[in-house]
């Protein structure tokens, strides 16, 4: 233990060097709603009083059949440095609303907590835990709004990212590369370079954003814009002038004036004359039209000047279904530049994961929680709880929420059933399973090692092999089972009875 916890803390306190976590301030990110029921609690004498929170979301975003676990690394960073400072402490004294006795207790605020999370890049469903915190419930109040708009935005740009990297895939299975280049359309600093980050991790190859380059070390691309082509006198003097500046990496936009009469022959000859300098043009990009007319006669203008080997990437407001027309339409394509489709998940803006109370102790034990809604669909499972994952040959079959002091014998038959249509059943045997919650913090203490982002993609890649295409298809996808246990099931109607009116 020791020695994990020391491996895991050099990890963290490197992490929270790089430039986009170093110096931040973290502790008043939170909603005042948080302080405020913070500071009743503390004044109640019930601000040490041991909880559980998890943290999860209801629905799939964009019609998709899953979501990318992401944020796990910003939420550990948070976790680590929480601190109210004096500045911190200053500013809530303006406010006029705590008392210097609670003031001088956040000085010492630390949070001490248990901290049970989906690695990232794990594929995770509705209702499932993401985080399951336990802890007093002071500080698992505070940080309830700041954890969740770590999960919601990474989550949510994961996912996106991966639909647009899967629509990429031609019909042979080979995939043009999706380099995300958002950053003038995101909403702001954070969600430029963390949203970057995040798309890597859905499989997104680069990005434009350099200062996520920096801190991520995720590789970097870009070329010029067609200010650049209009600073020049001609277009193919500004070609001529960005080959000699990047001669072993240009790539030429071909848009700014007309595609075909103009951007093309005069990349073709500057791919010429980089050929006569032993180099070669590494590809044009084409940034507005029809994309899959104007690819397909770039193509044939390219090679028939030789220059076979040049690559073609389109840009223009992209999105999974836009590649997805323009590869059946034959687009001769090899790279897709996306922004704003991505960086934002335009359709759907936000995940809407939602941190709620399961569990509280009374007379020393933990007590379960339900919070009950006239919407179904709102109504909690209750209890400390985790999450395990059955493969039947090798394949994901089915998710159970069940109590976490419940044990299962693969050896032994296992009927799950669903918890809304409970005539709903099945018997699996002879299963892997594999416990999706994995210990962050305990006690305080950071006893899990955060991976690099190549790891997170290679895990997002291997959990994405174990599910059926059926699952993973964009258009109407086979729904995944996520069952509770028959013990859990039982202890959430006996509650929804004993709390009825």
């Amino acid at each position: 233990m020791d020695q994990r916890h020391e491996r895991a803390l050099a990890r963290i306190e490197a992490i929270s060097q790089l430039p986009v976590y170093r110096g931040r301030p973290v502790s008043l990110l939170t909603d005042l709603y948080e302080l405020t029921m913070m500071y009743g609690h503390f004044r109640a004498g019930k601000h040490r009083q041991r909880v559980v929170f998890d943290l999860y979301y209801r629905n799939n975003p964009s019609g998709n059949g899953y979501v990318i676990a992401a944020g796990l690394e910003q939420v550990v960073w948070y976790l680590h440095n929480l601190r109210f400072t004096d500045d911190d402490i200053a500013y809530l004294r303006s406010l006029g609303l705590f008392p210097e006795t609670f003031l001088e207790y956040l000085r010492t605020f630390r949070f001490t907590g248990d901290l049970y999370a989906v690695p990232e890049g794990t594929i995770v469903f509705p209702n499932e835990p993401l985080l399951r915190l336990e802890g007093p419930i002071d500080e698992l109040q505070l940080v309830e709004s700041a954890l969740m708009t770590f999960i919601n935005h990474q989550s949510l740009i994961a996912t996106k990212a991966q639909r647009i990297v899967d629509a990429a895939a031609t019909a042979q299975g080979a995939r043009g590369p999706v380099i995300e280049m958002g950053l003038r359309r995101a909403q702001n600093m954070d969600a430029s370079v963390f949203g970057a980050r995040a798309a890597f991790i859905g499989g997104c190859v680069g990005t434009s954003n350099v200062l996520a380059g920096r801190s991520f070390g995720i590789p970097v691309s870009g070329t010029m814009g067609h200010s650049w082509v209009q600073s020049f006198p001609t277009e193919l003097e500004a070609f001529r002038a960005y080959a000699r500046a990047f001669p072993d990496d240009t790539v030429l936009l071909v848009d700014t004036y007309d595609v075909l009469r103009s951007g093309v022959p005069n990349a073709i000859q500057v791919g010429r004359e980089l050929l006569a300098e032993g180099r070669r043009l590494k590809a044009i990009r084409i940034d507005s039209g029809d994309i899959a007319y104007l690819s397909k006669q770039a193509r044939r203008m390219l090679d028939e000047a030789g220059l076979t080997e040049v690559g073609i990437i389109a840009s223009s407001d992209l999105n999974e279904w836009t590649i997805r027309d323009l590869i059946i339409q034959g687009a001769r394509v090899t790279g897709w530049g996306v922004g704003t489709n991505l960086i934002t998940s335009y359709d759907q803006p936000a995940l809407g994961a939602v941190y709620k109370l399961a569990a509280q102790e009374e007379a020393g034990e933990l007590r379960p929680r339900i919070k009950i809604s006239e919407n179904a669909n709102k109504i909690t499972n209750p209890g400390k709880k985790k999450v395990l994952r059955f493969y039947l040959n090798g394949r994901a079959s089915a998710d159970l929420i069940c109590l976490d002091d419940e044990t299962f014998n693969p050896a032994e038959p296992l009927e799950l059933f669903d918890p809304v249509h409970t005539y709903k059943r099945k018997v699996i045997q002879g299963y892997e399973m594999e416990a999706l919650l994995q210990p962050v913090f305990v006690g305080g203490r950071l006893v899990y090692e955060l991976p690099d982002l190549p790891a997170i993609r290679r895990h997002v890649e291997a959990g994405l092999a174990r599910f059926s295409p059926e699952i993973l298809r964009h258009v109407n996808p086979h729904i995944y089972h996520v069952d509770l246990s028959q013990r859990l099931w039982d202890l959430k109607q006996r509650l929804l009875h004993e709390w009825r009116p």
